[in-house]
């Protein structure tokens, strides 16, 4: 015969958690001893260790009662139904585990493959992680609305840092994040993009033209809002016959 505490070592339990069963009329209170003891038997040890399993199921003890009580086929088809819900489960956390790994993964999260590819070139070039993160949200618009031309976007993309010109404008456009509104090399700038886009008018085109007026407009905001000279060289395109940011677009002569 067995005290409480052996009883409770043999289920793995604790102690507490044998008397909250007992409370909740799960395992069923022996006779003390002449000494005043409560005495288990291997009954008990075996009834203890079926409760602490399925409490550690999820099987709220309500439940667990019934299938203590049950027949040997009811509590197959019960055990049956709770393997169920526990798979129906594992695979829930599972999803959970790979949304998880995506954060992770940083610009993986929200972008296809190309376009993170797009995003290592930026950081392989020197370029700021404040500029490389404005890409990144900008693309993860862009991808949400438009996945099927994502390929081409960052095909273009790409061949546009293969030219040193359209290269050194990437490095213009990350210094000009932290320029005053009033500073002077903004015309500058405006000038060489300019002549970088009227150069190339095919590439840049490629993908403004697909484009929707409402995405370009999204886009545009999110650069008039975190750049403070941003307005003024959209000022300086227009001054040169272009406006627009993401959707460029030759201004029609009078």
């Amino acid at each position: 015969m067995l005290t409480i505490s052996q009883l409770a070592s043999y289920a793995d339990v604790t102690v507490r958690a044998v008397r909250h069963y007992h409370a909740k009329g799960l395992l069923p209170e022996p006779e003390r001893d002449r000494s005043g003891y409560r005495r288990y038997d291997a009954h008990a040890v075996v009834e203890l260790i079926k409760i602490r399993t399925l409490a550690e199921a999820g099987v709220p003890l309500a439940r667990v009662r019934e299938l203590l009580a049950a027949d040997e086929e009811e509590f197959r088809a019960a055990v049956a139904d709770i393997d169920r819900r526990l798979r129906a489960e594992i695979r829930e956390r599972q999803r959970h585990r790979e949304r998880i790994a995506q954060l992770a993964a940083g610009d993986s999260l929200a972008l296809p493959p190309e376009a993170v590819a797009y995003l290592d070139r930026l950081r392989e070039l020197g370029l700021p992680e404040l500029m490389v993160g404005g890409e990144r949200d900008s693309w993860i618009l862009v991808a949400a609305q438009l996945p099927e031309h994502m390929p081409l976007y960052m095909k273009l993309k790409q061949q546009q840092l293969d030219d040193p010109a359209t290269l050194q404008l990437y490095r213009d456009l990350a210094e000009m994040i932290h320029w005053d509104v009033d500073d002077p090399r903004v015309a500058a700038v405006g000038d060489r993009l300019v002549a970088a886009i009227e150069a190339d008018a095919e590439g840049w085109d490629g993908y403004d033209a697909m484009m929707p007026d409402d995405l370009a407009q999204l886009l545009d905001s999110v650069f008039l809002d975190s750049v403070p000279i941003a307005r003024r060289l959209l000022e300086r395109l227009e001054e040169r016959g272009w406006r627009g940011w993401s959707k460029l677009e030759r201004i029609p002569s009078r």
